[in-house]
């Protein structure tokens, strides 16, 4: 082969694997920079069993912590305590250390052993190369959202019409009326383990990237935290959101006011189609009336 061709094909060589790498990048766009930071230096981590249960349980103590740190400096800070549902109504210490006591005792009694079997069981995650979009990244942790509503509602509906399934699971939530933070897991442990696996099989069912799972995942906690903070804050989601389409805190507080409505999560448009929606203003309305 003459050095004229042997440059021109190395040169179309180069071109190719320059085209493979712009190829990759540009359909991992935004986020690909940040996915091969974290394939290069948390590989071993991301792939381990636990890594999602360790997320979620993370992100769920640092929100609560914060809304925690809140609602103790709300009786002595107007502007915290102007946002707060109820206002006139404190977060004592007793409700903190209750709440949190079951909170504590289900993750050491059901999640901790829940995530050893899981780690010995299952392989570790595979990672892929390529990031999601932007817009797959986007629009699977909508679509998780958008799954976990319907069932979370159908399965709300369900242990409120059913009197021995109220009973013997869902009522321990509504121990407390008056929403705060850590009332988000103050659950049982069937309505724990049925969250938490609609929660991970969401995203196998509509194939999402393993870091689009992961988003989801991390975005459920903090709607559902949020939802049961007690806070109407100007940038919470239900104000952002147009047409009333997220529920929020104010229409989850009316529902632990009112048992009987507002069961979807975060959408409202299954209290609408299903006629269980309660307008949180006209609660709160008719508690400042009494």
């Amino acid at each position: 082969m003459s050095t004229g061709r042997l440059l021109r094909t190395e040169a179309l060589s180069w071109m190719s694997d320059d085209d493979n790498v712009t190829g990759v990048q540009s359909r991992g766009l935004i986020l690909q920079p940040f996915w091969d930071y974290l394939h290069q230096n948390h590989h071993d981590l991301l792939r381990s069993t636990p890594f999602p249960v360790v997320l979620s349980v993370s992100t769920y103590f640092f929100l609560v912590g914060f809304y925690t740190v809140l609602d103790l400096l709300a009786p002595t800070w107007p502007c915290i305590n102007r946002y707060r549902l109820h206002p006139d109504k404190p977060v004592t210490w007793p409700n903190i250390w209750t709440t949190l006591g079951v909170t504590v005792y289900n993750h050491v009694l059901y999640i901790f052993p829940a995530t050893i079997a899981q780690w010995l069981w299952r392989p570790p995650t595979p990672l892929p190369r390529e990031a999601p979009t932007f817009w797959s990244f986007f629009l699977g942790i909508m679509g998780c959202m958008v799954v976990f509503d319907f069932q979370y509602y159908l399965w709300h509906l369900l242990h409120h019409q059913v009197p021995w399934l109220y009973r013997t699971f869902h009522a321990v939530h509504h121990q407390y009326n008056q929403t705060f933070s850590l009332v988000t897991q103050y659950l049982s442990g069937w309505e724990l383990f049925s969250l938490g696996f609609w929660a991970t099989i969401d995203p196998i069912l509509l194939q999402c990237h393993c870091l689009t799972a992961w988003g989801f995942m991390v975005f459920n906690i903090y709607v559902s935290t949020e939802q049961h903070c007690g806070y109407d804050f100007p940038w919470a989601l239900h104000n952002l959101v147009p047409f009333g389409l997220w529920g929020g805190a104010p229409k989850h507080d009316a529902h632990h006011q009112r048992p009987g409505t507002n069961f979807a999560p975060f959408f409202s448009h299954w209290d609408w189609l299903g006629g269980t929606h309660s307008c949180a203003n006209t609660l709160q309305r008719e508690s400042q009336t009494r």
